[in-house]
């Protein structure tokens, strides 16, 4: 059974040095072919509106003090793209100020394997979703460090693209800027 209610106020989250850390996925599955009904080689990756819908990104959000960093992964994914699967190891660690809100981030990202498509999800009366090519998503994408986290997911597929993406490297995927 899934919950269909989105978690709300900020009494759990966590900050690390007065920055809100905040977490998400890159769902992502493999094509399947119409014909032949094998999976392809190339990847496809879900991206949901923002809440203003002003523009795209993957889902993500607060990381709260109950929940591991895969858990809160995994439940934004659920909550803002109504998707299920695996959450595999992390793409990296950026640090980012919002150009709205004059505070301070770090945030992490996953891939998500996604096994299961809801019809119904938490957000989907004020967001959208959609699957499109790696190339469409890193040309929408709002988020400098979303499309580096993108680009290291690609790295992973193209190197071993029949097994998931391996455990993050030491340093892989640290950046700071801007939001």
């Amino acid at each position: 059974m899934v919950a269909l209610v989105s978690r709300t106020g900020r009494h759990l989250q966590r900050y690390n040095k007065g920055c809100r850390q905040i977490v998400g996925c890159i769902p992502y599955r493999y094509k399947v072919n119409p014909e032949s009904g094998l999976e392809e080689e190339e990847a496809e990756v879900l991206v949901v509106t923002s809440q203003k819908g002003k523009g795209m990104l993957f889902p993500k959000g607060g990381w709260e003090s109950d929940e591991s960093l895969e858990e809160a992964a995994s439940r934004e994914t659920l909550e803002e793209a109504g998707v299920l699967g695996i959450v595999l190891g992390g793409l990296g660690k950026w640090f980012f100020k919002s150009k709205t809100h004059d505070s301070d981030y770090e945030g992490y990202l996953f891939p998500l394997l996604v096994e299961e498509q809801l019809d119904f999800w938490p957000e989907m009366n004020v967001r959208q979703r959609k699957w499109m090519s790696v190339k469409e998503a890193r040309e929408v994408c709002l988020h400098w460090w979303m499309k580096e986290a993108l680009d290291i997911l690609v790295l992973r597929l193209e190197s071993s693209p029949s097994q998931p993406p391996q455990k993050l490297q030491e340093g892989e995927g640290e950046g700071e800027g801007e939001v």
